[in-house]
């Protein structure tokens, strides 16, 4: 199956361990090659406003560099590193890991592992406890 449409199913599954309040952590691994840009880790960020959107680091090999991003602009970001420069994402939740890859032949694919984290990320215990996720 083409990697955009598991890509797709992929998102989805970060979106809903948010609204399930099940959110650790987010990265992009592995690239294809030796590149400058080495991981993006995604961690929530809460805003003023009560709501939510999510803080990008990009790891490069002499610096790091941070951008903010709602959860739409978010999903484009992220799926055009991927194959460019990165073959796997893996989302941490407090019930699951789930890993994206894709293969050379452009085939997405999506692997279910036992939860690395016992707790969701700080950001997502305080916006559980000031109601902006409803369990």
């Amino acid at each position: 199956m083409p990697y955009q449409t598991i890509f797709v199913e992929f998102y989805d599954q970060i979106i809903s361990s948010i609204n399930q309040g099940t959110f650790a952590k987010l990265t992009l691994a592995k690239t294809m090659g030796d590149t400058e840009l080495k991981n993006i880790y995604v961690r929530l960020h809460l805003l003023e406003t009560g709501e939510y959107n999510f803080a990008l680091t990009l790891k490069y090999k002499t610096e790091e560099i941070e951008h903010f991003h709602s959860v739409d602009e978010a999903f484009t970001v992220l799926s055009s590193y991927i194959k460019n420069p990165f073959t796997t994402a893996l989302l941490f939740t407090t019930e699951m890991d789930l890993t994206f890859k894709v293969n050379k032949k452009n085939a997405g694919s999506l692997t279910e592992q036992m939860p690395t984290f016992k707790n969701a990320s700080p950001v997502m215990l305080e916006m559980i406890e000031k109601g902006i996720i409803k369990l």
